[in-house]
């Protein structure tokens, strides 16, 4: 990323990419807390499953790339540690606090819930406060692991192939953009969109642009917010476009719970390491143990403060 220059063909095609995915985020389901409230409430899994289809292609692209002779720098892998358990809670906790992850954060904002600009600076806030004392990376063990189980590539094309029949159908029926723009399939686009971010200039997450922000890491940090920005721009033209983009100012009381969570989440994402959308996307489509033990004891975190929310009593609340 250090090499690529503003308004380079690569940059140019890597905001594109960066601008799909902020739209689809605004009609997608990524956001965990949501998917878990899905589970709760309605007994239902799509959002759940949506998350999980994202990280599928994620790895599939992945491996077709490694397959057809191209190379990206992909993260490295940590050792799971009681760190890693205890900031996937944080990240869990500050989730629901806020009431949306770093990736709902995005969402919300498109959707001119204004509260939310306030969770990535709490996050931005947190990262810049404790990355000199909770920041410290543990020793790397190595590559990737998905690229070990090359075998993978066979059933995750196949998938894909299903999944492109699929939208070749809508394509005939004349229903191509519902298809699209469907919840599941616009987190499709997010996988699909990330993959494409992933080869153009790397491992990318824009939490990990606001820690580099946080930490004073100057390297590739203009094409990483600028990235972040068309991110943002993208959710906010998805929210214009369904016509739910209101220009009100949030109540107080939104504004200090969303700005808490994104500290929560800063700080849990530093023990991790690595925020909500790296573990989706980079971290879990890896297959990175430290990953699936984060991820597991955000989701276990989240589903314990929500049983723990509704034992109270209702004047309790």
């Amino acid at each position: 990323m250090e090499g690529i220059a503003l308004l380079s063909p690569v940059f140019v095609l890597a905001a594109c990419c960066s601008g799909v995915m902020g739209y689809a985020i605004q009609r997608s389901g990524t956001c965990m807390v949501t998917a878990i409230d899905e589970i709760l409430d309605g007994r239902r899994t799509e959002r759940l499953f949506a998350l999980v289809e994202a990280g599928l292609w994620v790895s599939g692209s992945i491996l077709v790339w490694r397959q057809l002779g191209g190379h990206t720098a992909l993260p490295v892998g940590y050792p799971p540690s009681a760190a890693s358990a205890l900031g996937g809670v944080l990240l869990g906790l500050g989730a629901l606090l806020s009431g949306a992850c770093m990736f709902g954060a995005i969402a919300r904002i498109g959707s001119g819930q204004w509260a939310y600009l306030l969770t990535p600076l709490g996050y931005f806030l947190s990262c810049a406060m404790f990355s000199a004392r909770f920041g410290q990376r543990p020793p790397m063990v190595g590559g990737a692991p998905l690229l070990d189980a090359g075998w993978l590539i066979v059933p995750l094309t196949v998938f894909a192939a299903w999944r492109a029949r699929s939208a070749w159908q809508a394509a005939r029926r004349g229903e191509l953009a519902a298809h699209v723009w469907h919840p599941h399939q616009a987190t499709t686009v997010i996988g699909i969109a990330f993959s494409l971010l992933l080869i153009l200039v790397g491992p990318w997450a824009y939490t990990s642009a606001l820690l580099a922000l946080a930490e004073g890491r100057h390297s590739g940090l203009v094409i990483k917010l600028a990235l972040f920005a068309v991110l943002l721009v993208g959710a906010i033209v998805g929210g214009w476009s369904e016509g739910s983009l209101r220009l009100r100012l949030p109540p107080l009381a939104d504004a200090l719970r969303c700005l808490a969570g994104g500290a929560l989440m800063g700080l849990g994402s530093l023990l991790v390491p690595g925020g909500n959308d790296e573990l989706v996307l980079l971290g879990l489509p890896l297959l990175q143990p430290y990953a699936a033990l984060a991820a597991a004891s955000m989701a276990l975190a989240i589903v314990l403060g929500r049983f723990l929310v509704r034992s109270q009593p209702a004047h309790a609340r």
